[in-house]
């Protein structure tokens, strides 16, 4: 009879994460390593089992609301690292973490040092007095949590060094360029028509000006700052849902587009491909830059395997939108068995031409953009418009993003 292997530890696991973290280079900085593997995460969920607590990807939501959507999580071991190594962060420094959950605020205080300070705030009591249980088991001394509306920031507790937001943003509010010092770094997951991008901008007087971009998903704002997407229904049968995610674009007309879709597909393609595991994002991020009204058409696995789309995604694909019309993003097999061919599918009257105009957009970023990095700079509401002077423009509440290319 023979004996099972025992169980791995949590110290294993931990390390195995990090190797995780190494190898798809999310933590580089040899800092980085060190602090994600000092800190014992699976204290702050208990509930959860070890393995995925220690799975790199694995995001353990902690709570939902009534409808629900998750409000609350800890967030992948892999978006945090992400995260950290944007914000470039200094021993001695002080560092506001805006979402409170834990293992992340005590990744910040390995960051800082003992000479640092982190300050976590949440709007949620329950979400707080889980990170302070979690702060008390592990004996971080230099980690303050506060319950409080982020959107308000945290005005008492003095200026920043860097703000790390792990929640999704619409806006940025005043008062977090007002806690952040010269030069310093705001890295927070900022939602653009529908698109969120975890940005690591660097204060420029009254400005933040991005230094990298790169793609995530966060659990939505609540309290003064929530902004979420509106939902419009395109075919409600159960289980073969579609529908457009809008994001300050115009409302779309349902009933014309509902017609469209049930007109043939047209598709054009655009003779630009993509290696296997190359992302769609860059591609993606153009178009979003690009054309004003493309909200994201979200469709279920069923819709797309009973032929009503050919694209399936809970997220959401672009999708250009006029009238009684649109068409989405699409790709098809080349011949080369590694790559792929991005083109559109369009539906309604004017159908074919907004397709072709996406697939011109895709010969565009091939030939002007596919290696280069846009600009997102951050000016407070009311900057005149020669400040920046060029780029797609954003307005929110707050602020206006502007979009620049090379």
């Amino acid at each position: 009879m023979t004996t099972p292997e025992p169980e791995p530890t949590a110290e294993q696991l931990r390390g195995d994460m990090v190797r995780q973290l190494v190898d798809t280079g999310a933590a580089r900085d040899p800092r980085v390593v060190d602090a994600f593997r000092a800190v014992p995460r699976h204290l702050a969920v208990p509930e959860v089992p070890l393995a995925k607590v220690y799975d790199a990807e694995f995001a353990a939501v902690t709570k939902s609301d009534d409808t629900g959507v998750q409000i609350s999580s800890v967030s992948a071991a892999r978006i945090q690292a992400m995260q950290i190594e944007q914000a470039e962060i200094k021993p001695g420094m002080r560092v506001l973490e805006i979402g409170s959950g834990g293992p992340n605020a005590a990744y910040l205080a390995e960051m800082v040092g003992p000479d640092g300070e982190v300050v976590s705030i949440d709007i949620d009591p329950e979400v707080t007095a889980r990170a302070e249980r979690f702060v008390k088991a592990t004996g971080y001394r230099n980690i303050t949590v506060l319950t409080g509306d982020a959107e308000d920031g945290a005005p008492e507790q003095g200026v920043f060094d860097r703000i790390v937001v792990t929640v999704q943003a619409a806006d940025i509010p005043p008062t977090w360029l007002a806690q952040l010092a010269p030069q310093g770094r705001l890295v927070v997951p900022l939602r653009m028509r529908g698109m969120t991008r975890t940005i690591a901008f660097v204060r420029d007087g009254e400005q933040l000006v991005s230094a990298d971009y790169q793609l995530c998903g966060f659990v939505p704002m609540q309290g003064a700052g929530e902004d979420r997407m509106r939902l419009f229904l395109l075919h409600d049968a159960p289980g073969e849902e579609i529908a457009l995610r809008v994001d300050g674009h115009p409302e779309p007309d349902t009933f014309a587009l509902a017609r469209a879709l049930a007109m043939p597909r047209q598709p054009v393609w655009s003779g630009v491909t993509l290696a296997g595991g190359e992302s769609f994002d860059p591609a993606e991020f153009w178009l979003m830059s690009a054309l004003d009204n493309l909200p994201l058409m979200a469709a279920t696995p069923a819709a797309r395997q009973n032929g009503l789309v050919a694209n399936a995604s809970p997220l959401g694909v672009p999708t250009l939108v006029e009238g009684d019309s649109f068409a989405y993003r699409a790709t098809r097999a080349t011949a080369d068995p590694d790559r792929w061919e991005l083109g559109a599918i369009g539906h309604g009257p004017d159908g074919e031409r907004l397709a072709q105009r996406l697939a011109e957009e895709f010969r565009t970023w091939d030939r002007d953009h596919r290696d280069q990095v846009a600009t997102i700079t951050v000016s407070p509401a009311g900057t005149p418009d020669d400040r920046p002077s060029a780029g797609r423009r954003i307005t929110r509440r707050h602020s206006r993003i502007t979009i620049t290319w090379p």
